[in-house]
């Protein structure tokens, strides 16, 4: 009996097979669609996850260059001032290894602050406090190019032309809870907290936002709105910029923050509609 023809060669161990989701790799940075050699990864997917992984690891040790954040940052505010702070954690070991060091001023740091809201008899309308975190990388690259589009909004918005800033904060070894205590020594309404995430496999350079009404030492996530994912391959400078003014404006108009205050900056108010339908007996 005559052996069937085959229409297609078998395919050997050594030649990849791409994977049909492949296509969506143009939407999304996550790892989907790569492929396989026999049972195994394509070498060179093995060989970008594993740079993928030595960049998330060298984003979280590589130190803030602060000096040169310094200067880009005072030539965003109109005033010259600006504080470079440093947590309780000493070092980038003693950071990653006890979280709560991170979360409270060194005394240096703190008793500078004190005599800074000693000298002004007022109280500012907001404070903005930029934190390395997780990820220099991300503060380094990401956080001039929103504070700056930040401003420029903030300048824009009728009911925000008076607002009164607080010197820019610049802290090194920080955590999210750290920006309570600036904005409480500040004497600020409001506070928001700029921070290198952690970084991720496809998101080294992943930048968060966080925004907190009437800050003090203590307070928990519960009382604080996140903005997360700011970069140029998430979301973009503007975008979180205006979501950021969309909160720091109900923020101020609810005196509140965090699980009260949701972000409603994209839905649709319907006005004027007559009545009341019911789409199950349509």
């Amino acid at each position: 009996m005559k052996s069937k023809t085959l229409s297609t060669p078998p395919t050997t161990s050594d030649e990849a097979v791409e994977n049909p989701w492949r296509i969506l790799r143009a939407f999304t940075d996550a790892r989907i669609g790569l492929g396989r050699t026999g049972v195994s990864l394509p070498t060179h997917e093995m060989l970008a996850f594993q740079l993928a992984h030595a960049q998330a690891k060298d984003a979280v040790h590589l130190p803030l260059d602060v000096q040169s954040l310094s200067i880009q940052l005072s030539s965003l505010q109109s005033q010259p001032k600006l504080f470079t702070l440093h947590s309780q954690a000493d070092d980038r070991l003693t950071y990653l290894q006890r979280p709560d060091l991170g979360k409270r001023l060194n005394e240096i740091s703190r008793l500078g602050l004190m005599q800074d809201s000693e000298a002004h008899d007022f109280q500012y309308d907001l404070a903005i406090v930029v934190v390395d975190g997780l990820s220099s990388k991300a503060v380094q690259q990401n956080t001039p190019k929103f504070i700056g589009t930040l401003f420029k909004d903030i300048r824009n918005t009728p009911s925000l032309t008076n607002i009164r800033i607080a010197p820019l904060c610049i802290v090194e070894q920080g955590r999210v809870a750290i920006g309570d205590e600036i904005g409480e020594l500040l004497n600020a309404q409001l506070v928001i907290i700029l921070i290198g995430e952690r970084p991720g496999l496809s998101s080294p350079d992943s930048l968060g936002l966080y925004l907190t009404w009437q800050p003090k030492v203590g307070l928990n996530d519960a009382y604080r709105n996140c903005i997360s994912n700011i970069r140029p391959a998430g979301l973009a400078f503007k975008d979180a910029s205006q979501k950021a003014l969309y909160l720091i404006q109900e923020s101020r108009r609810l005196k509140l923050s965090g699980v009260n205050l949701k972000d409603r900056s994209h839905e649709k108010t319907i006005e004027h509609e007559e009545e009341n339908k019911n789409f199950l007996i349509e």
